[in-house]
This record gives structure tokens, C-alpha cells and sequence, in this order.
């Protein structure tokens, strides 16, 4: 039994799977899987065994259709908003985590569910997804990161016309723009995300991490100052492999 309310982690061969389990609420994201969601997230930081991460949703009907709107819409004091927001920033855990994250998307993929996407390095979605941050249409924006997330993904333009005029999109469309990596039939979707994870599994993790510091890190600066960080990242992975072969050399004398 999950000790989560409203998720299931598990960890096997070096991938932790995270299930968002909310499925006769279309995996809504409240207040209690934000909670469950910060600890699970922990967890995968600090685990070294865990070399990436699959985050997914149950039920048939959605990935994550958004917030639920009766907790969060419903306003606590400033204090208890500020320090709540210091003690479960699940958003800048997500985006900070060392272990590249895969998320495998089916059904409604909005609002929070589209931001948790977005937080994730590679995503691949079944043929009938559709996706959208309907924020407009309740008279408020994205609060997880979705107006800097999504224009990072798919550009300025596409990404104000998703915002502004609460415009869906389905999967072709979405891959078109770059929102997701692969398009694959619902039946394949578990198997092709799960595929994806071993592959990655099976490489030397420090490699694995280094790559994605160095794509995420260097974007944020200009091209020179990226490729400086590459060098770095690379030597100090020849510097660490090195080492690995000394000592296990000496070890066997």
C-alpha cells in the first residue's frame, strides 16, 4: 500500500516512477499531492540509485487536468502563503533535480498538469492528448511557472496565443511546435516512456546528469559561456572516471 494519498512511487532498475493517483478527479493537483509530491521529489535527490525519473498519471481520462480550484482558489493569509511556498516549492525541486525527468502524458494535460510537464526534460504523449493552461478563462495566470516554461518550449508567439486566448492543442500539434518529443498510440505509451528511462538508466549517471546541467545551465547565458561550462563539466568527468580507474586498479594488486 502507497503511503501517499494521492501518488504511487515506486523504484526499480534505477528509474523511480511517480503516478499521480487522483484518477475520478482527472489526477487534479491539490494541496495534498502538492505535499505528497515535495516529499516524493526529496526522495529522488537524494536517492543515487535513482537514475531518472518517469512521472505519469492513472486512469484513462487525463494526465492531470489542473489545480483543484476549491483548495487553491481558496486564499490563506499572506504569512501562511509565504511560508507554505518556502516549505514546498515543488516547482523549483522539480526544475532542480539532478535526474533527467520523463513525463509519459495521455488525455487532458492542463494547467498544472501541462506545468509539471513542462518541467520535465523529455515528454512523450499518446495520440488523443490535448493540451492547455485555461487560467483566462478563471480570470487568473499560471502560477507554477507555465508563462516561463512554456514560451522557453515553444516560442513567444505560441506560447502568448495558448495563455491569452485559453487556446487547446492536440498531440500532432503539440509535437509540431516542439511541446513534446514523440507522439505514440495510448497502448504505447507506458512501454515507449518506460523504454526510454532504461536507455537512459543504462548510461553512467554522472554523464547522464552532466549533459543535462550543461543544456539547461548554458542556455541561460550566452554561447560562450556555455561552452566554457561544457569544458568544465567535461573535465571534471575525466577527472572523476580517472580516479574510479586508479582506484580500482589499486584494488586489485
Amino acid at each position: 500500500m502507497s503511503p501517499y494519498e494521492t501518488l504511487k512511487y515506486e523504484k526499480e532498475e534505477g528509474i523511480g516512477y511517480v503516478t499521480l493517483n487522483r484518477p475520478q478527479q482527472l489526477n487534479a493537483y491539490n494541496i495534498q499531492m502538492r505535499d505528497d509530491l515535495y516529499e516524493i521529489l526529496k526522495a529522488i535527490q537524494a536517492d543515487r540509485e535513482v537514475r531518472v525519473a518517469l512521472f505519469q498519471g492513472a486512469g484513462e481520462k487525463a494526465f492531470c487536468a489542473g489545480a483543484d480550484l476549491s483548495e487553491f482558489l481558496t486564499a490563506p493569509s499572506p504569512v501562511i502563503a509565504r511560508r507554505v511556498r518556502w516549505q514546498r516549492d515543488v516547482w523549483g525541486l522539480l526544475l532542480g533535480l539532478p535526474q533527467p525527468l520523463i513525463a509519459a502524458l495521455h488525455g487532458y494535460v492542463l494547467g498544472s498538469g501541462l506545468e509539471i510537464a513542462l518541467c520535465c526534460d523529455i515528454r512523450i504523449a499518446s495520440l488523443e492528448a490535448r493540451f492547455g493552461l485555461p487560467e483566462m478563462g478563471l480570470g487568473i495566470i499560471p502560477a507554477a511557472g507555465g508563462s516561463q516554461t512554456l514560451p522557453r518550449t515553444v516560442g513567444r508567439a505560441r506560447a502568448l496565443e495558448m495563455l491569452m486566448a485559453n487556446r487547446w492543442i492536440d498531440s500532432r500539434e503539440a509535437w509540431r511546435i516542439g511541446l513534446v518529443n514523440r507522439v505514440v498510440a495510448r497502448d504505447e505509451l507506458v512501454s515507449v516512456a518506460r523504454q526510454t528511462a532504461g536507455a537512459i538508466a543504462s548510461y553512467d549517471p554522472m554523464a547522464v546528469q552532466y549533459a543535462k546541467q550543461a543544456v539547461i545551465k548554458g542556455r541561460e547565458g550566452r554561447l560562450k559561456e556555455g561552452l566554457a561550462l561544457e569544458k568544465r563539466l567535461f573535465r571534471r568527468l575525466m577527472t572523476a572516471r580517472n580516479r574510479t580507474n586508479i582506484e580500482a586498479g589499486g584494488s586489485t594488486c
